[in-house]
């Protein structure tokens, strides 16, 4: 439902009419609409780490391919479903905030993008890693606001990771004093 009208034109009439129930029964389910999305939130998050999962068998140990395979990674699961997007990386609902539970299953998903990234020595400091999730999230902002479907912006993925790569490993060199 949530695919078709948006995540703020979610009904509690509609989606219990679509399960068979009257809204008050809802509420033995879930004490609120912000506790459907919360459930909505956590399930994305589970799908999330999956993805994540799944596509760190076979990793490539060098950290330029690392960096792309990661971009890619995230790119590719935002992309696909745009609502899931916004609803996890967004803020785009008034007054909501996940559950602890539930945000603890994000918080996850950002371990393990730190631990794939520092197992190659990409990530140093708290500005590093900004830089890398504000340059991946960007890619998928301008691919689903101006090209929803194509390749536009999945076409810069490496070009972007590369960018990023250069920028970190010069500045970690910088900071060892290694020549230029």
């Amino acid at each position: 439902m949530a695919r078709k009208k948006g995540l703020a034109g979610l009904s509690l009439g509609d989606l219990a009419a679509r399960v068979g129930m009257r809204v008050p029964s809802l509420y033995s389910y879930f004490g609120s609409k912000h506790d459907i999305y919360d459930a909505m939130f956590a399930q994305g998050n589970d799908q999330f780490l999956q993805h994540i999962r799944a596509r760190r068998v076979g990793l490539p140990a060098e950290p330029r391919a690392r960096l792309r395979a990661t971009f890619h990674t995230y790119f590719d699961f935002c992309t696909q479903d745009p609502v899931r997007y916004q609803l996890l990386f967004q803020r785009t609902i008034p007054g909501f905030e996940p559950s602890p539970g539930s945000y603890a299953k994000a918080v996850e998903a950002l371990r393990l993008f730190r631990e794939d990234l520092a197992d190659v020595g990409l990530v140093g400091d708290q500005q590093d890693e900004d830089l890398l999730t504000a340059l991946s999230t960007g890619l998928v902002s301008q691919q689903m606001a101006n090209d929803p479907g194509g390749e536009r912006w999945a076409r810069l993925i490496d070009v972007v990771a590369d960018m990023a790569y250069e920028h970190v490993t010069n500045k970690q060199r910088a900071q060892r004093g290694d020549p230029p």
